[in-house]
Order: C-alpha cells, then sequence, then structure tokens
C-alpha cells in the first residue's frame, strides 16, 4: 500500500515544518480581486505595492491585528460586503483576504 504524504512546507513563523496540504487549498481569489487588495494593503501600510505578491504575510509587512481590522474594512466597503468577525481571524496572506472576499461574494449570490 503506498500511502500519500503532503509537502512539507517551512513556516518562518514558528520555525518548524509543518504539513500543508497544498493540493486541497481553495483559491477563489481572481487576479483583479487581488490586485484592489493588494492596492488596499499599500495605501493602509503607506507601502509600494510592486514589493506585495499574493504570498506576502501581512506580519511580514508588520501589519499588527487593528491594521488588518482596518484593511478588511475598507475592503469591505470597496466590495459591498460584510465579512463578519470571525473572518478575519484567519487571514495571514493577502491571498487570504483575497480568497475570503470571492468566498463572501460568491455566498452573497
Amino acid at each position: 500500500m503506498i500511502k500519500h504524504f503532503p509537502p512539507l512546507a517551512f513556516d518562518g513563523s514558528n520555525l518548524g515544518f509543518k504539513l500543508q496540504v497544498l493540493a486541497l487549498r481553495n483559491v477563489y481569489a481572481k487576479p483583479e480581486t487581488i490586485q484592489i487588495v493588494l492596492s488596499a494593503i499599500a495605501k493602509q501600510l503607506s507601502i509600494d505595492d510592486a514589493t506585495l505578491t499574493p504570498e506576502t504575510k501581512f506580519t511580514d509587512l508588520g501589519a499588527d491585528s487593528l491594521d488588518i481590522v482596518e484593511i478588511m474594512m475598507t475592503l469591505e466597503e470597496k466590495f459591498d460586503i460584510s465579512v463578519g468577525e470571525g473572518g478575519v481571524e484567519n487571514i495571514s496572506t493577502i491571498q487570504d483576504a483575497a480568497d475570503l472576499i470571492e468566498k463572501v461574494m460568491s455566498a452573497s449570490t
């Protein structure tokens, strides 16, 4: 019997290895959604959006939880959605934020 294990990914936040099932990750965000999210984050944190990628972590940008909440409030206004309080807890990257927005928008249609 052959067992398939998920790939190992280095997680710099805890300086250890963790199992990450990359193939099962649901990516919802359209490129235009990601671009809007990138621009909003760059404006909120006063940084150049050319330095950002979807994989950029908020912690790597020096963003604290208040910054993330403010960014999500801005994005809720831009997309005319409501993420809710629980949605922000699981966001660690720009891609996570964009995916959540797409998920909320698709659920409301």
